[in-house]
């Protein structure tokens, strides 16, 4: 079944079921209609709880045949939003060939062949990619490398992605540390006291991605940098 034309834009948002992609999702809800994705159909009650006229779009999104089919009804798409993600953490001395690999699968090879899936849609709608990347896909630090080189990955990703499609707007966003429950389990694995106030807060990013979508059509938002101010 194909997808009924509505005026309301339409945003896809990958990782929605919680943090940043939920707090993404509330942006966005009141001006575009919503996909939200996560692994499971159980992992979006909540949100869809508080956001009943979304869509759930329940897709393992390294399953590529999944994804295949999931993307086949969509045939107008205005945001795309690649949210979602892994940190998995290590030195290069303990990282094994299968962290490395399973780092790069979730944070760039399927977001590559998401929006290479989607692009038909993407190009009918003049539609806009934002990347939700990191500041460590600009400056790597130790124990972070296969996330940093996943992510510096995703932003040439994107890079590549605005100098092909030049219909469309293609946003990477480089927040510093969010405080989410994943950035709890970073905290707790380096062995720290965890400081809500020193990171980020979701809501502040998830503007920053509104104000990205919402910039008039004579601008192209490349690059947005988000750092926590000391405290």
């Amino acid at each position: 079944m194909r997808m009924v034309t509505s005026p309301e834009p339409l945003a896809l948002i990958t990782g929605a079921s919680r943090g940043l992609g939920a707090a993404i999702a509330r942006e966005l809800s009141g001006t575009h209609r919503l996909l939200l994705g996560a692994r499971t159909p159980a992992a979006l009650t909540g949100i869809l709880g508080e956001l009943p006229d979304a869509r759930p779009w329940p897709v393992d999104l390294t399953d590529y045949d999944e994804v295949a089919r999931a993307t086949a009804s969509i045939d107008r798409l205005e945001v795309l939003v690649h949210n979602a993600g892994i940190a998995e953490l290590g030195t290069v001395a303990a990282s094994s060939a299968t962290l490395w690999r399973n780092v790069m699968e979730a944070n760039l090879i399927a977001v590559a062949e998401l929006t290479r899936l989607l692009l038909p849609a993407l190009r009918a709608a003049k539609g806009h990619v934002v990347l939700i990347n990191s500041g460590a896909g600009l400056r790597a630090a130790a124990g972070w490398g296969a996330y940093a080189a996943s992510k510096f990955a995703l932003r040439a990703f994107g890079d590549s992605l605005r100098q092909e499609e030049l219909d469309l707007r293609v946003t990477s966003i480089h927040p510093g540390r969010i405080d989410t429950e994943m950035q709890q389990a970073i905290v707790a694995g380096e062995h720290r006291d965890y400081r809500p106030e020193d990171f980020l807060t979701a809501e502040t990013v998830a503007q920053a991605v509104r104000q990205a979508v919402q910039t008039p059509r004579d601008a192209h938002p490349v690059e947005i940098v988000l750092r926590p101010i000391p405290r």
